[in-house]
């Protein structure tokens, strides 16, 4: 019933309020148990005129008002009784709810804090544009040597210590230069022979230079040096002549033209060709005669430059024309290597060729085994009657290696 009555007073005063307006506290009052309160009696009997009467407040105080009328029954407590108990609030009754609103400066957004700065070191490195290698070993080898061999020497057993050692510039742009120094040494005992106890079987002294301005990708502008000689006197077996001396030969050529950097097979096959049309090749000769130390009377031997095409009475021989050098190193598998060295300069009246060839068989790390394959063509010297022009040397090793 109390429902009923609210609702029809209700109706009367929704049709007089605006729809916007938020409805107040009191609404509660409908809902709660049914309570006696002062202020529904006060506003029947109010004389006020004021508008504030016709609002919701006053319909839900008429509707109360009927209830209290028709029904007195249905009222449990009063306004009195609830507020001694302390279980009625008079903002909600008397005041309507309102959010309260504080506006507030705003102040600036918090900055993170920033970490002290901490000393840095700072390292500045050079480029190095120098690398530096080289290799060596000393070894026994079983060595054969053709007889007519311009150097001298025999097929024997015996002993050969060899260092390499490289400086090479690149500055990352244009420019490298390559420094390549070689030296081996090597001597042999021969029960066949009578006079020499030792003598030297493999002898070499060879500085090789190349000076490069890029030109393409793998192509440089090339001035190469090549000079070479040896260092102990070369002998044959029962022979007291001399065949070769430091200085007898020293071959010096200097060559112009392009130099091709190899990277083939996966970079397993790398090295360098050069190839100058334009070379000059100059040869000297120190001694005089093919003779040994102990000789007094030197005019019963021969003139010896001329075992190196040089005319008599003349000690060097200069000679211009192209040249081909090539410096191959091929790494077959991880202890196998190949290292071939091919040289051949034409004066388009002489010719001269040299193809050295060295496999290399790594046991250990300090353990390795050498086979050494050295065709050479020479038409300046004095033709053989079973090979021409042709010379070869061939030797195999087994000893200590180290590369750094």
């Amino acid at each position: 019933m109390l429902l009923i009555a609210a609702m029809a007073a209700l109706s009367n005063a929704a049709a007089q309020q605006d729809q916007s307006a938020e409805p107040d506290g009191q609404y509660y009052q409908l809902f709660a148990p049914l309570t006696f309160y002062h202020g529904v009696a006060q506003s029947q009997l109010s004389l006020s005129d004021e508008e504030a009467d016709a609002d919701v407040s006053q319909a839900v105080n008429d509707a109360l008002m009927h209830v209290y009328l028709d029904r007195p029954d249905l009222v449990e407590v009063t306004q009195s009784e609830q507020e001694a108990s302390g279980q009625l609030r008079q903002d909600i009754i008397e005041q309507p709810v309102v959010q309260s609103v504080e506006m507030v400066e705003v102040g600036p957004e918090p900055q993170p804090a920033e970490p002290e700065a901490e000393p840095v070191e700072v390292e500045v490195k050079k480029p190095k544009f120098w690398k530096y290698k080289g290799d060596g070993y000393l070894q026994f080898m079983q060595n054969y040597v053709s007889g007519n061999w311009y150097k001298g020497g025999e097929s024997n057993y015996s002993a050969v210590g060899a260092l390499t050692l490289e400086a090479n510039y690149d500055n990352k742009s244009k420019w490298k230069w390559d420094n390549k120094l070689e030296m081996k040494l090597g001597f042999q005992t021969s029960r066949t022979d009578e006079i020499h106890k030792f003598k030297a079987h493999e002898d070499l002294i060879r500085y090789t230079g190349k000076v490069g301005l890029q030109a393409a990708n793998k192509w440089y502008y090339t001035l190469q040096g090549l000079a070479y000689t040896q260092f102990a006197r070369g002998f044959k077996a029962n022979d007291i002549r001399t065949y070769s001396d430091f200085l007898s030969p020293l071959n010096i050529s200097v060559g112009l033209g392009m130099d091709y950097k190899v990277e083939w097979f996966n970079k397993k096959l790398t090295g360098t060709i050069n190839i100058s049309p334009l070379a000059v090749n100059y040869r000297y000769v120190d001694r005089r005669y093919f003779r040994s130390k102990n000789d007094a009377e030197v005019e019963q031997f021969d003139w010896m430059p001329s075992r190196y095409g040089i005319d008599d009475q003349k000690h060097h021989l200069t000679d211009f024309g192209s040249q081909l050098t090539a410096a191959l190193e091929w790494k077959i598998s991880d202890n196998v290597t190949w290292k071939s060295r091919f040289y051949t300069f034409t004066s388009y009246h002489r010719a001269e060729l040299e193809w050295e060839n060295t496999f290399a068989l790594r046991v250990s790390k300090y353990i390795s085994a050498n086979l050494f394959l050295f065709p050479r063509f020479d038409d300046s010297n004095r033709r053989d009657d079973d090979l021409g022009y042709w010379q070869f040397k061939e030797y195999s090793s087994l000893g200590f290696s180290y590369n750094f």
